[in-house]
């Protein structure tokens, strides 16, 4: 009895083992990038109406939460079982996305929608802020899935709202001050991103928070030079969650070339973001190697993060020259 219990549960293991390595595979396929302008064009089509002002915007962002949850096995970091549990990769690559859809979700609530600081903002996109905000480790009551299909809900709400003709409530404004405080919190994130991916080789820094201000204080004294490395087993993630947010980022800037057309061509910035745009890209090109190296700078091995710290950098520089240039009158 054994012995046929052995026969029938080894094929069965080896069969299950096999299937979850191929859906591993098909699940933790990355996005390639896709032309903004064309998809938005699809959807105002799909719709018959006409792309007015935040149209884009709000389409793409629409589309990046619809990948989450759409995509092939669907959102894989709450999964409690295999394959989705062992994999890391395309989780990291996910919190990447989501972090910029809340970003720019609270963006959408507090600035473009607002003509200024007294005005009330939109009940749908308040809604849709809230429920994109929920852990996405969350499984069940509620299962982030569920609140992010709600939010998806919200934002095609708005969109509605925002291209019919006898609604005057649900507004976008592409002004060159929104736009600007939009940049600043891009700033901010691929800082953070250019960091973290340089960490991968160990960097002893000096403690420059306090810099440029003799009165300034913090709560916690630290050392005057610190080491920042991180761990050989977060690499991967730390890779794949900045090749993520630089994904999300890349195309809500080709939306943004769309809406803000104007104001880009007034500043005569429009080839500032191009350029931006086109660095950005660099991120997502497609590795080759079956895993992501460690290398140092100049040692024999490639190292991954490095080569894309360089694109986020690059991008992070004229980032901040662009929003320079819209502040000026």
């Amino acid at each position: 009895m054994l012995t046929s219990l052995k026969k029938i549960a080894i094929p069965f293991l080896i069969i299950v083992i096999f299937v979850s390595w191929i859906l591993s595979i098909w699940w933790g396929w990355m996005p390639s990038s896709y032309n903004v302008k064309s998809r938005v064009q699809e959807a105002a089509q799909e719709e018959n109406v006409e792309m007015v002002p935040g149209y884009a915007t709000v389409t793409t962002l629409i589309d990046m939460t619809e990948w989450l949850v759409n995509k092939p096995g669907g959102l894989l970091s709450n999964d409690v079982t295999p394959p989705g549990l062992l994999m890391d990769n395309m989780p990291a690559f996910e919190y990447g996305v989501l972090e910029q859809v809340r970003d720019l979700a609270l963006v959408m609530r507090l600035d473009f929608s607002r003509s200024q600081s007294q005005s009330t903002g939109d009940k749908d996109l308040e809604t849709a802020q809230n429920k994109v905000n929920i852990s996405y480790k969350s499984w069940v009551l509620p299962s982030a899935e569920n609140e992010y299909k709600g939010a998806i809900k919200a934002f095609k709400r708005y969109r509605s709202r925002l291209s019919a003709e006898d609604e005057t409530e649900a507004q976008f404004y592409t002004r060159a001050d929104n736009l600007g405080d939009w940049l600043r919190e891009i700033e901010k994130r691929l800082g953070s991103i250019s960091q973290n991916l340089s960490a991968s080789v160990g960097n002893d820094i000096f403690d420059t928070n306090l810099a440029g201000d003799t009165t300034a204080k913090q709560s916690t004294r630290t050392s005057d030079q610190l080491k920042i490395q991180t761990s050989w087993f977060k690499i991967d993630n730390v890779f794949y969650e900045s090749r993520g947010s630089t994904w999300a980022i890349l195309h809500f800037l080709k939306a943004v070339q769309v809406d803000f057309a104007d104001v880009l061509e007034k500043k005569n910035a429009a080839v500032s973001l191009k350029q931006i745009i086109r660095d950005l890209e660099g991120t997502q090109q497609a590795v080759w190697s079956p895993m992501v190296l460690n290398g140092s700078g100049f040692g024999f091995l490639a190292n991954h993060s490095l080569v894309m710290a360089n694109y986020v950098s690059r991008a992070n520089a004229a980032l901040i020259d662009l929003r320079r240039l819209l502040e000026q009158g």
